[in-house]
């Protein structure tokens, strides 16, 4: 049980040698920005994005530091169709294509259903589900071209009921029912869609949108007694974008130890 307790992370196995990868939602201490430091390490080159300039620096300075793929960024709220096609355009100029696409941005928040504001529902509707809607409409026809990938980040809260998580839970439903519709539109030019669903991801901003009292609460929930760390999610982000699943598209994996 300790190895499972104390997971040892991964060695490089170069499984993205020459690939570009663009990342929403990448800079501080979460997935994203575990997601692009392992696409580093198994040789790509990372574009990335975050609503935070000064968070979006710190993460573009300590990829670069890495001194591995090439590392590039910019703002981008993917709320706003603008912003989106201003960041492809700027990561085309930076790369020349772009192999993949991976989808992290999302917002959450606990309240129930009784007292949530409309426009408290649709704000984490807007971030979570309309921005990875745009983000895939934009990025289908650049992918085209190199026959690429596109990962969502959903929740098992798109397949699990918790109180509180209304809002959060039918947006990622819905990116979990758009990651299925969109794959079986463009399986015919090659591109493969697929998501993860985590259930508990520890990182610094979690208590952010939960109490520690919820956290605790999930975390003796899970089979090892613990969250994942956000490179343990990277790593199947990472599985779903390589040639490892070369026949899966439409799906989403659970990533999660929890019993039931």
């Amino acid at each position: 049980m300790n190895n499972l307790m104390n997971p040892k992370y991964p060695e490089g196995r170069n499984l993205f040698v020459g690939k570009n990868i663009l990342l929403t939602a990448s800079a501080g201490a979460g997935i994203g920005f575990s997601t692009a430091k392992r696409f580093l390490e198994e040789g790509a080159n990372v574009f990335i994005s975050d609503v935070h300039q000064g968070r979006l620096d710190q993460a573009i300075e300590s990829l670069r530091s890495l001194k591995l793929g090439e590392v590039d960024g910019c703002l981008c709220n993917v709320t706003s169709d603008e912003d989106i096609d201003a960041m492809f355009k700027h990561a085309l100029e930076r790369f020349s294509h772009l192999d993949g696409v991976i989808n992290n941005a999302g917002l959450g928040g606990e309240s129930s259903l009784e007292t949530m504001s409309n426009d408290a529902w649709n704000l984490v509707m807007d971030v979570t589900l309309n921005g990875a809607m745009k983000m895939m409409r934009a990025a289908i026809p650049i992918l085209k071209e190199t026959q690429g990938i596109i990962v969502n980040n959903a929740s098992v809260l798109g397949w699990r009921a918790q109180a509180g998580q209304s809002h959060y839970a039918a947006a990622k439903a819905g990116v979990m029912a758009l990651t299925r519709c969109v794959a079986m539109e463009t399986v015919e030019h090659g591109i493969r869609i697929n998501a993860v669903a985590p259930s508990l991801a520890m990182n610094p901003h979690l208590a952010k949108t939960s109490s520690l009292e919820l956290i605790d609460s999930l975390s003796s929930q899970e089979a090892y007694g613990r969250g994942a760390e956000p490179w343990e999610v990277a790593n199947v982000i990472l599985f779903l974008a390589s040639d490892l699943s070369s026949y899966m598209t439409g799906e989403v994996i659970s990533v999660s130890s929890q019993r039931a």
